[in-house]
Order: C-alpha cells, then sequence, then structure tokens
C-alpha cells in the first residue's frame, strides 16, 4: 500500500520539514517520511501552523503536539491573524492563510537546514488534489500551464504524494492505527474546491474509477509541453531590459512572436517585474504589444503594463498622479520633477531664448497640469491643443500631467519643455518675468 509515494524527491541525508495540518493527508506523509527517516537518513521535522480561524484550530495543534511528542519528531508551531493579514493586504481568507503558513514554513526550513541550504518542505497534497486543481483552474479559464497542475518540486518545496489516491491514504491509516483529525470546512460547499472534491470529482470517477489518476497524467505530459515552451519562451523575454520605472521591452519582441511563446514571454516579464497576472492579462498585454494605441494601459495585480511608443513597460506600484496646482512666486518654484525660477526683469531685445528660458509679460500665473481644451500658439506655428503638442512630441502618455502648464487665468502662458505663447512673451524693454524651468526627466 502506498508504493506510489515518491521518496526519490528527497536525497539521502536531507533534513525534511512536514507540513503538519493533523489531517489524513499530512499524517500519512509525517508517517512516511519517518519510513523514510530509518531507510534514507533523513532528519524530519514537523512544522504546524494553527491558522486560529476555526473553533477546533487548538484542539488540532494539541493533536499534532501530542502525537509528536509521542514519536520522538521535533514539532515547530506558529499562530498568525490570517484575517487580520487579508483585510490588510486585501486578500482572500483562504490566500492570506496560504502566504502566512508558506512564509513561515520557508523560514523555519533555513533555520531546520544546514547552513548551505535549507531543509526540504514536504506537503501532503496527493492525486486528488492535483486532479481537483486542473479542474479548478480549467473551469476559471487557465492557459496551459493551469492544466499542469501541482508541480511535484518547486525550489526546496516536495510533494512526494502526488500519486497517491485518497483511498490509499485512509487504508494506510488505518491499518497502521494513525490516528487523525478532521477539519470541519472540508464539508462546506460555499468552498468551490469542495464542491469539485465533493461533487464533480465523484460524478467523473461513476464515468471512470481512475478520472483523477488519468487527469494528474495528463498534467504530467502537459507540464512537459509547458516546460518546453517556456524554454522557447525565455530569449524572448531577456530583451527585456530593467529601468527606473520597472521593465521595458521593444513591443514588437512580443507583439510579433507566435502567439503561445509572446504570451509566455509577457508572462515572464510580468513576474520580473514583481507583478501579477492571469491569463486574461496576459491576452490584453499582447494586445497592446500588438495594437497601434501607442499610449494603451492596462492596471494587473501590483502595478500596471502600458505602451510607450515603441517600448512595453512593466511597472510595479501605482502611477503618479499629478500635483496640486500652486501659484508661481519669485525665486524658485518646484512641481513635481520641475522646478520655475522666477525673476523680475525688464525683457532684452528677444523675449525668447530657448523652450526652457523665455521673458513672460508681468501676470499672476498659476502652474498646474494640464487640461482638456488647453491651447497654446508656439513662435510661428499654427496653434495647437497640449494635448496634440505633447503627443507630437512624444511625451509618454503617463507622463503628459506631470508637464507644468503656466496659465494666467483660462490662457495657457508655457507648457515645460515646449516654450511660451507667443501673445504671453513680454514687448523689448518692458517689465517682465523671466522665466526658467527645469526638469528632472523630460
Amino acid at each position: 500500500m502506498g508504493g506510489l509515494f515518491r521518496f526519490g524527491l528527497i536525497p539521502p541525508g536531507s533534513g525534511v520539514l512536514c507540513a503538519l495540518s493533523g489531517g489524513a493527508d499530512s499524517m500519512y506523509l509525517l508517517c512516511r517520511l519517518l519510513e523514510g527517516r530509518e531507510k534514507y537518513g533523513w532528519t524530519v521535522y514537523a512544522a504546524h501552523f494553527n491558522h486560529g480561524l476555526r473553533p477546533t484550530a487548538q484542539r488540532d495543534e494539541d493533536f499534532v503536539r501530542d502525537w509528536c511528542g509521542r514519536q520522538n519528531v521535533p514539532l515547530y508551531t506558529c499562530r498568525d491573524n490570517v484575517e487580520e493579514y487579508a483585510v490588510r493586504e486585501k486578500r482572500s481568507v483562504e490566500e492570506a492563510g496560504r502566504i502566512l503558513r508558506y512564509r513561515f514554513l520557508e523560514g523555519l526550513a533555513w533555520e531546520t537546514g544546514c547552513c548551505e541550504r535549507p531543509a526540504f518542505i514536504a506537503t501532503g497534497h496527493h492525486a486528488g488534489d492535483n486532479a481537483e486543481t486542473v479542474l479548478m483552474n480549467l473551469i476559471r479559464g487557465c492557459g496551459l500551464k493551469g492544466l499542469t497542475g501541482i508541480p511535484e518540486r518547486r525550489d526546496n518545496i516536495v510533494r512526494p504524494m502526488l500519486e497517491v489516491s485518497r483511498r490509499e491514504i485512509e487504508a494506510y491509516l488505518e491499518a497502521n492505527g494513525v490516528p487523525h483529525v478532521e477539519d470541519e470546512t472540508n464539508t462546506d460547499l460555499t468552498y468551490t474546491r469542495n464542491k469539485v472534491r465533493r461533487q464533480l470529482l465523484p460524478l467523473l470517477e461513476e464515468l471512470n474509477p481512475q478520472a483523477a489518476a488519468h487527469i494528474a497524467a495528463a498534467a504530467r505530459r502537459l507540464r512537459e509541453d509547458e516546460e518546453e515552451l517556456s524554454r522557447q519562451a525565455a530569449p524572448l523575454a531577456g530583451q527585456g531590459l530593467d529601468i527606473p520605472a520597472g521593465v521595458a521591452i521593444p513591443a514588437r519582441v512580443p507583439g510579433e512572436a507566435p502567439r503561445p511563446l509572446a504570451l509566455r514571454a509577457c508572462a515572464m516579464l510580468l513576474e520580473r517585474a514583481g507583478l501579477g497576472g492571469e491569463a486574461v492579462h496576459l491576452e490584453s498585454i499582447l494586445s497592446i504589444a500588438a495594437g497601434d494605441d501607442s499610449s494603451a494601459r492596462l492596471d494587473v495585480p501590483g502595478g500596471s503594463v502600458w505602451r510607450e511608443y515603441d517600448l512595453l513597460v512593466f511597472s510595479p506600484g501605482p502611477n503618479p498622479g499629478p500635483p496640486e496646482p500652486v501659484e508661481l512666486e519669485m525665486g524658485e518654484t518646484h512641481w513635481g520633477s520641475w522646478s520655475v525660477a522666477c525673476a523680475q526683469a525688464v525683457c532684452p531685445e528677444k523675449a525668447y531664448l530657448s523652450p526652457w528660458e523665455f521673458y513672460l509679460k508681468l501676470d499672476r500665473y498659476l502652474i498646474r497640469p494640464r487640461r482638456e481644451g488647453d491651447k497654446i500658439t508656439l513662435g510661428k506655428r499654427p496653434e495647437k491643443t497640449v494635448k496634440k503638442l505633447m503627443i507630437e512630441g512624444r511625451v509618454p502618455a503617463r507622463h503628459r500631467e506631470l508637464v507644468p502648464v503656466l496659465a494666467a487665468g483660462e490662457q495657457v502662458a508655457a507648457v515645460g519643455g515646449f516654450g511660451p505663447e507667443r501673445v504671453c512673451l513680454a514687448a523689448p524693454g518692458a517689465s517682465a518675468l523671466h522665466i526658467i524651468l527645469k526638469a528632472e526627466e523630460k
């Protein structure tokens, strides 16, 4: 019984940290790891994370503490406020619990491992869990990666039970007299996974008793395809460059690549920039890369992705909003990343020196972001809207509200980096305001 437990995932002599909830799956896992302790010289530890979400949470912790004590298994426990973390980070309680649990396990793995590497973390995911994950991802409309199921190994996390069925687990525990506790939420059909586990998967097993095993086998084959496609996509993603805003890549790279490779390259770039995203985000990013809108933008978990003319930018964090309008004062006035130096002077023969330095008529000026309908006439050129001026000047869409506009009432007097309005320039010999603009970025 249980012959499909993958002992070979863990090298001989390793430290192994068993994620132990006290349920049937994790108790089976710990027992099999203890068998490996005798056979392969593993050092086995157990770790219990108390979510504190159920009335029986303390019962479960007391149970594993007692059992590990009697089996001489070192046990480490942790309790954290999952609900508080979920509210603070705007995540579901289930996701928050998973994040905090793995954070605890990974930190503990380093403590219990050797100085060069952490201990392996073993979790009790079995064949049924794998099939449920594939089905849930399929229902959500995932890509190929979502159909590859739960990986047997990711970094130092191993899952030796992915080919072990629930029936094998229960039979092993009964034959060896191993107790376990039941999580009462496992019967709550408000959870999608429980519906899949208790309603959908049994129906599939009526059609074919080996349904879970066949789904897991298909997931293994699909993982091979996914790994090969990801290998081919890696050089595309490797063309991305780190920039202050995040990561940028020529839009034509994913825009012209074969679609399966382009989607994977975009996923890699999201991860590199520290961003999240699902299949729907990847489809939208690819549309932006291949489209004609040179200022298209998409919000993704953790930040945003946008076109900056020929570049596709992956940027963490929120986009900065425009600074509040301020009165132009004598001396130096700061507005965002810009500074505007202003001094009263007599206008020389030429009021216009450059787009960054000029003499304006005496008036009260406001420094503000552009507004819809703003217009300006630069030199002998025809009048244009400020928006069109910035587009022609290839100012990225996300930067346009960060360029200062000097205005006297509704009249635009100057636009940062583009120059002054013709009718606002002072006459030679007249009292004027000497304006010098500086920007950290244009």
